[in-house]
């Protein structure tokens, strides 16, 4: 089976005191999905921050050189 592309969608919501988590999402009725649940903390919060603060990391010509030549 072929993979197809897949946009990952992003929700902030609060647990309700029932324990449970609703949303509205742009797919048809009977639609099958994945969901991942994951509590956010001070630590994932600043962790996505930087992952998505720069790609100068990637930007090292001793690094491009190294796999340039592998």
């Amino acid at each position: 089976m072929p993979h197809l592309a897949q946009a990952a969608l992003k929700y902030d919501v609060d647990v309700t005191e029932n324990g449970l988590v609703e949303l509205s999402v742009p797919f048809p009725p009977g639609a099958r999905v994945t969901v991942f649940v994951v509590e956010v903390g001070e630590s994932f919060s600043d962790l996505m921050l930087a992952a998505e603060s720069s790609l100068d990391f990637w930007k090292n010509p001793l690094d491009d050189e190294d796999w340039n030549n592998a």
